[in-house]
């Protein structure tokens, strides 16, 4: 039988350090104290991110948006997207070698791994020998920690939709919901997998970004490169060797560079899919180049024009911006600032007029018409307001309800109203009219159109 598949090898990614390294550090640092600690800040007397499905309210510090706020939904989407397309269109995969969740997670399982279990020499040998009681327990401690991580990641995550300190006094009381469990094992689960099992694998088989990146790349995007003029024909010498004499490029052929490679390619075969530019390569390059006395770079961050053109830096930034990178710029640029101009603009409440179908349009005392309607009114504010309601749209037109339109913070609330109208107003049949609401104090007006019945 001959197998169509290569067998799958575990890859041992080496300790790497440099500048590339320092940067996807701090990177995690910046996103796991934001993900870790924004369910833990207050804004008022509640959580300041707060994804309520029950009551159906997104709280974001002082903003809190209804269902009927969806369009910033979508807007954010899009800006998501679109820097996803600039990002890559100018320098490649930035998004999945640095800010990527799958990438952040297992640079912090890899890490773990490496404090219980050694470097990636130490590793190899402990998997590839027999069963010891010092294997068991590094093993074990190693389980333990990463499900540790994946636990609290899980719970941290099902603390943006419940109260996290609401979610921590249930858990230590044994009363969490079903869901809340299930949710925070499911959370769990995946990080535990995906970070300290898939990893690679997730990459270069499930995400769907590394198989339509391309469509996004052209020469003139930045990306890490090997220079093949300069580094071949590779070769292992002394660090006193001419290569002249020898007929030998930079490289040395150490494999440092596929050692440190989170996927295990070799970045000397050119650009592959594969590659998450994350420039661990090009940091441990730079530190064999310093150890044999060569110039850096062979590995680096620049574009297939620029290294067959051979062009200076200033020459390959100046490349960058070119109509693509332009174009995606100014869309991106026009959605943010229609987002930003909308926020700034937006009415703290919302309005909702049904006209109430279980009462009829009759005529009542004093020979008037009268229409039963029910506003709903959202205060999206975090106080409670109150709110004058008028009618118009036909002459003598009158609301007879007097009854009390305050509304308490970040509450929605059903409020009848009696519309009534001369009894010649208008003929037979259904009229338009509007509804204006207005808050208190600058809250704004918001005006909601329905209809008038004039029986026959």
């Amino acid at each position: 039988m001959v197998s169509l598949y290569e067998a799958h090898k575990k890859i041992y990614p080496r300790s790497v350090s440099g500048l590339f390294s320092n940067w996807r550090w701090g990177i995690v640092f910046l996103t796991q104290l934001v993900f870790y600690g924004l369910p833990w800040l207050e804004w008022g007397q509640r959580q300041a991110v707060l994804f309520d499905l029950g009551a159906r309210r997104f709280y974001i510090f002082g903003l809190v948006l209804y269902p009927q706020d969806f369009i910033y939904l979508t807007g954010i989407l899009v800006i998501s997207a679109l820097s996803l397309f600039l990002f890559t269109a100018v320098a490649g995969r930035l998004w999945c070698g640095y800010a990527c969740p799958q990438t952040v997670y297992t640079e912090i399982f890899l890490w773990l791994e490496k404090k219980t279990e050694g470097d990636r020499s130490a590793r190899m040998r402990r998997d590839a020998g027999p069963w010891t009681g010092d294997k068991a327990l590094r093993k074990v401690s190693k389980h333990v920690l990463w499900l540790a991580v994946a636990l609290w990641t899980g719970f941290t995550f099902v603390g943006y939709f419940t109260p996290i300190k609401v979610l921590g006094t249930e858990f230590l009381q044994l009363q969490m919901g079903t869901w809340e469990i299930f949710w925070s094992l499911f959370y769990g689960f995946a990080t535990y997998g995906n970070a300290g099992f898939m990893r690679e694998q997730v990459c270069k088989h499930m995400c769907p970004y590394a198989r339509f990146q391309s469509a996004m790349f052209d020469k003139d995007t930045l990306i890490v490169t090997y220079d093949a003029e300069r580094g071949e024909p590779r070769g292992a010498r002394s660090k006193r060797a001419d290569l002249s004499t020898l007929n030998l490029g930079a490289c040395v052929d150490c494999s440092l560079c596929v050692q440190v490679c989170p996927t295990g390619i070799d970045i000397r075969k050119g650009l592959q899919y594969e590659c998450i530019g994350c420039g661990a390569c090009a940091d441990v390059c730079d530190t064999v180049m310093d150890k044999v006395g060569y110039p850096r770079g062979l590995v680096k961050y620049s574009t297939q024009n620029a290294v067959s053109q051979h062009w200076t830096k200033g020459q390959t930034l100046r490349h960058v911006l070119r109509p693509r990178v332009l174009v995606y710029s100014a869309i991106l640029g026009a959605v943010v600032l229609a987002m930003v101009v909308s926020l700034a603009l937006r009415t703290p409440f919302k309005v909702d007029v049904v006209r109430d179908r279980g009462v009829l349009a009759r005529i009542v005392d004093g020979g008037q018409i009268e229409n039963v309607y029910r506003l709903q009114i959202m205060n999206a504010t975090e106080a409670t307001q109150r709110f004058d309601i008028s009618v118009e749209g036909l002459p003598g037109l009158t609301i007879a309800s007097d009854g009390d339109t305050s509304i308490a913070s970040t509450q929605a609330r059903w409020v009848a109203v009696r519309v009534l109208a001369p009894y010649d107003v208008a003929s037979a049949g259904s009229h338009t009219i509007h509804f204006s609401v207005t808050g208190q104090g600058s809250l704004g007006r918001v005006s909601e159109k329905s209809v008038f019945i004039v029986p026959r």
